[in-house]
């Protein structure tokens, strides 16, 4: 609440005018079986797709936060693609999350969440959750995790997991682990959760072997969270060996997707040295 191609050179363009031309010609001619994505759904999954969404298409990226310039173009053609697209209305919902518009944010993901996108359901219960845009309801937000975590969204069972129910209900991370565990057998976002749940000895025994196992997996399919958690176990040496070079590398993958985490991980790298005061403040850093 979490883009650009390259551009055509002039040559390109002129190449590839009449190839447009012509597909769309015989596309109108003979209709293809598949329903084709409009080009204002193509827009807003290019501006505001999340890469954990189980709803995305496997060939959209997708990116963690929408870029800032990007915010009201994709609110306008997600505005537009949501009318026929459950996508596009989680998608319109993140937008508005985007430009702090909240009650507009929670308002798509209602719509999203009852025409089934659990990813909707997780947003719109982290907002009753939290009481941001929405009044506080934690009973509702337990509902809605529960909705999720159960259709398989692994977002919806950490969220579960790390909420207490209403009437002092206890979170129940043994269920949420068992849950997870199921969901990690294909999906990068539960084989991250389920890898911190392990790190941190939540609803079962620490693990950091096993962590790492599960962070290598989400890694290998890009996971920035992952990707940042595989550095930290490697600069660390936790769970498997100590590897300043993989940790780098790891990091360096995890910031150009745009993880926050690592990029201050590899500052950590570059000024490993703190220079502090005699009250034991930070004065500066050294740097190579």
């Amino acid at each position: 609440m979490k883009l650009s191609d390259a551009g055509w050179s002039n040559v390109a363009f002129r190449v590839a005018v009449p190839a447009i031309v012509v597909a769309a010609a015989t596309a109108l001619a003979c209709p293809s079986p598949v329903k084709a994505q409009s080009a204002d759904l193509v827009l807003c999954d290019r501006l505001a797709a999340d890469p954990s969404d189980p709803d995305k298409p496997a060939d959209v990226k997708g990116a963690p936060d929408i870029a800032q310039p990007d915010i009201a173009t994709a609110i306008k053609y997600c505005a537009i693609a949501a009318r026929s697209s459950r996508r596009a209305l989680y998608q319109l919902g993140r937008a508005y999350a985007a430009n702090r518009q909240l009650p507009e944010a929670a308002a798509a993901w209602r719509k999203a969440a009852d025409k089934g996108s659990t990813s909707a359901m997780v947003e719109l219960g982290v907002l009753y959750g939290t009481g941001s845009g929405v009044t506080k309801d934690e009973a509702q937000a337990r509902k809605l995790f529960e909705r999720a975590g159960e259709a398989g969204n692994p977002r919806g069972v950490a969220n579960l997991a790390a909420l207490s129910g209403g009437a002092g209900t206890p979170s129940d991370p043994a269920r949420a682990r068992e849950l997870l565990a199921k969901a990690a057998e294909t999906n990068a976002e539960a084989q991250y959760q389920l890898g911190l749940m392990m790190a941190n000895g939540t609803g079962g025994p620490k693990d950091d072997a096993g962590a790492r196992n599960l962070f290598e997996k989400a890694a290998a399919q890009n996971h920035a969270g992952a990707l940042e958690r595989m550095g930290a176990f490697a600069q660390e040496g936790r769970g498997g060996p100590k590897d300043s070079s993989a940790a780098k590398a790891y990091y360096e993958r995890a910031a150009a997707l745009g993880d926050e985490d690592a990029r201050q991980a590899l500052k950590r790298l570059e000024c490993p040295y703190a220079i502090k005061d005699k009250r034991g403040n930070l004065f500066t850093t050294l740097c190579f």
